[in-house]
């Protein structure tokens, strides 16, 4: 299934975070055939039915290679129902962030990837990438790297001396297996596994964790109408 690549420009959401969540969308692929009025092929080993985890982690099988090799990291791959068409949402992130023109570079070598994968079988579909927003919980170590110099909420493990509780801190730093929070002026360490997924905390009148990682307005992009 192939598709004139475009790309919609992003808009600033003037409620939402400083972090930044930049989007890129390529419209809805269909089969050339059944629009010049033929019926369309059917692909042997294509998934049959749309949607689903199990559909998502067979995308997700066949992006990682691309975007790993455009130096970035797979954070999510989703396929939802969009009317007669899906949604496939791939979420992709990487030490500063990615670019605009990263995005717009691998929309099109992903799009270009599903076309000639057939992974997504014949049903049309629009392909939406973008960057994590600050909604996203921090559950890997190259999260909380990421989120160095952020103010955040996070659980402790059942397990965790002291826990259940929730505590809030500033990420001083972030290793391979401890993460370093500055709470109540004092820097303590914890290992990740005494870590619930951690929440970015919005923060305004810039507040110190501006600075680092994410710094801009969040947006999303416009639906190519499609």
């Amino acid at each position: 299934m192939r598709g004139e690549s475009r790309h919609v420009p992003s808009r600033p959401d003037r409620m939402s975070d400083p972090a930044v969540k930049r989007t890129a969308r390529q419209p809805a692929a269909g089969p050339s055939a059944a629009a010049a009025g033929r019926p369309a092929p059917r692909r042997e080993g294509r998934a049959p039915r749309p949607g689903g985890p199990a559909e998502a982690d067979r995308v997700s099988k066949v992006l990682e290679p691309v975007v790993r090799s455009a130096g970035l990291d797979l954070e999510s791959v989703r396929v939802a129902a969009a009317g007669r068409r899906r949604l496939l949402r791939v979420v992709v992130d990487a030490d500063g962030g990615p670019s605009l023109d990263d995005i717009a570079l691998l929309s099109r070598s992903l799009s270009a990837e599903l076309d000639s994968s057939g992974v997504m079988g014949e049903t049309a579909y629009t392909l939406e990438v973008s960057s994590p927003g600050v909604g996203r919980p921090l559950t890997e170590p190259r999260h909380w790297r990421r989120a160095h110099g952020r103010l955040v909420r996070v659980p402790l493990a059942p397990a965790a001396p002291g826990g259940p509780e929730t505590i809030q801190g500033r990420v001083i730093g972030a290793g391979p297996a401890t993460v370093t929070l500055e709470i109540d002026g004092q820097q303590r360490d914890f290992g990740y596994q005494e870590l619930g997924p951690g929440q970015v905390q919005v923060e305004f009148g810039g507040g110190a964790g501006l600075s680092a990682g994410h710094d801009e307005p969040a947006d999303e992009g416009e639906p190519d109408g499609h």
